[in-house]
């Protein structure tokens, strides 16, 4: 049995966004420019309209503008377009957050698409996207870079370890796999039609679960000693009622198996956010000078 280390996403992420807020505070000294992050939420999504209110406060802790734009559901694809290009054009917004989803009627790619790439936070824009690709400086998804943030502080040097990820969105699983590749980790992307998905985990020496299926990966899986990165977010029924928050990887069963591994929540979740500052603080810095 392996003592399984906790990985504190929290703690990491708490310092991570104290060193932005004395970053931002020295950058606004030196060129007299407050960076600014504008986050537009269309409709009443709970979940959404918690953590863009959680964006706001942390925005606002370490010193940067924070401007929010709350839109209602039923508002056009043309006006939340309209928005956009007004904040690409306002010289206080450094970055621009337009929180997913969209409600149905709204395309979320031609939004997404229609932001500045050197405003776009959040590194979901095909031009930031390309740019990770080809090894150039770019704007990066923000949960990948606090998953590598993470993994390089546990492990200090990735090159060489096999990193295998299980899940291939755009948002998290593409972009993870490039920033590992740019570590020198030999990586494997994992996905629902890979051929025989518990041997290709056992190889891992870097095992994340990008899926969003609540305990998908057991702890069979697990590469005895191998770091444990849990991206997922999955809410589950209670036995006797009410709800809990489970990651994709079966926690309790990486117990003892696992060298380490991130708890959900407490884990990942916290280190979006703060790179969301960071990110913030990298697209002020390239647009101020």
């Amino acid at each position: 049995m392996t003592e399984t280390r906790l990985i504190d996403g929290k703690a990491f992420a708490e310092g991570l966004r104290g060193r932005v807020a004395t970053e931002v505070a020295a950058f606004e000294a030196r060129t007299g420019v407050k960076p600014g992050l504008a986050v537009v939420l269309v409709g009443e999504d709970p979940a959404s309209a918690v953590y863009v209110r959680n964006k706001g406060k942390q925005t606002l802790e370490a010193g940067m503008a924070s401007i929010e734009h709350k839109l209602p559901a039923e508002t056009t694809q043309d006006a939340v377009l309209a928005l956009v290009r007004q904040l690409n054009a306002d010289p206080a917004v450094h970055g621009i957050l337009v929180q997913l989803p969209l409600p149905g009627h709204i395309d979320a790619q031609a939004v997404l698409a229609t932001i500045d790439p050197a405003k776009d936070v959040d590194g979901f824009h095909v031009v930031n996207a390309g740019r990770l690709a080809v090894g150039l400086d770019a704007l990066v998804p923000c949960t990948p870079l606090g998953c590598v943030m993470l993994l390089k502080d546990q492990l200090g040097s990735l090159a060489g370890l096999e990193a295998v990820v299980v899940g291939r969105s755009n948002i998290v699983g593409k972009p993870l796999a490039q920033l590992l590749l740019r570590e020198d980790c030999t990586v494997t992307i994992a996905h629902s039609r890979t051929r025989d998905l518990p041997e290709v985990c056992r190889r891992a020496d870097i095992l994340i679960g990008a899926v969003g299926r609540p305990e998908m990966i057991r702890g069979s899986w697990i590469k005895p000693g191998a770091t444990v990165i849990d991206v997922g977010i999955n809410r589950v029924e209670k036995p006797g009622g009410g709800t809990r928050l489970v990651g994709d990887i079966a926690f309790d069963e990486a117990q003892g198996i696992a060298g380490a591994i991130t708890p959900v929540p407490g884990g990942v979740g916290p280190m979006t956010i703060a790179c969301l500052l960071q990110n913030t603080l990298t697209a002020a810095t390239r647009l101020v000078g």
